[in-house]
């Protein structure tokens, strides 16, 4: 048991930070989400409650949903990251609205922008959450 609320507290503290950094973002520093960035944060936000609902009521089947959350989630990054890195996404989006989804607000080391940020965070808590499908399915981690 102790192992999978081990799992559960990662993916909360990977997603608050998320949250958190997205928060941070947009309201400190005041950079104005595009489309694009308004759905990953309807996919990140939630999993901060359900995740810490989870860990705290140790419910941990909320990986399946938690893992499905991070799939779409992590697309949209995934495919937001491309229209800002790769010349033929770039050319052929849609528009977004006020702010353009090709902008890049911080490219730290040239390769790290917003959407690489949230997309790695999905990646982490679907990779946590496959894995706690998968000890549930085993009978481990208790």
């Amino acid at each position: 048991m102790a192992q999978r609320e081990n799992h559960l507290l990662a993916a909360w503290i990977v997603a608050l930070i998320a949250t958190l950094g997205s928060l941070y973002f947009s309201e400190v520093l005041k950079f104005i989400p595009c489309e694009l960035c308004w759905y990953q944060r309807i996919f990140m936000y939630p999993q901060v409650f359900l995740l810490g609902m989870a860990f705290v009521r140790r419910e941990f089947n909320i990986a399946r949903y938690t893992f499905m959350l991070s799939v779409i989630g992590g697309t949209i990054s995934a495919y937001h990251y491309l229209i800002q890195k790769m010349t033929f996404f770039r050319n052929t989006a849609p528009s977004c609205g006020i702010v353009p989804c090709t902008g890049q607000y911080i490219n730290w080391l040239g390769f790290i922008t917003i959407p690489f940020l949230a997309l790695i965070a999905f990646i982490f808590i679907s990779v946590i959450s496959y894995r706690l499908i998968k000890m549930g399915k085993e009978g481990k981690g208790e």
